[in-house]
């Protein structure tokens, strides 16, 4: 077993993903555009994850924790949009805001972990 495999995190930022690409393929209305930047962002977290995982200085893993991050950001900021533009009910996309923002913490706080120690 990989250690990413043993995260928090990763498990349920992978389940979260399988929910996003199920919503993406169900809705075939929304622009394509925002259906592949959404598709890319939530694979690139979990990605991220992995690779931070695998690396072995605190200040690389970092690094890849912080673009995963990023990722969670940029997915919300897409579903905003396509909220604003109708593709998603109310309750549906805070459904997804709140399993992002606790992802967004996990990533924090492996984030923090990283921090250098004098």
């Amino acid at each position: 077993m990989f250690d990413f495999e043993k995260l928090t995190v990763y498990i349920k930022i992978k389940e979260l993903n399988k929910e996003i690409l199920f919503f993406l393929k169900l809705n075939k209305n929304i622009d394509p555009f925002l259906k592949n930047q959404l598709k890319r962002a939530s694979i690139s977290i979990v990605i991220n994850i992995a690779e931070g995982s695998g690396r072995f200085t605190k200040p690389d893993k970092k690094n890849f924790y912080i673009i995963a991050r990023g990722s969670t950001y940029e997915c919300v900021s897409i579903l905003d949009i396509i909220k604003d533009e109708k593709y998603i009910f109310e309750d549906e996309f805070l459904k997804f805001y709140k399993k992002f923002e606790e992802i967004s913490k996990m990533l924090l706080g492996l984030i923090h972990s990283q921090a250098k120690q004098f």
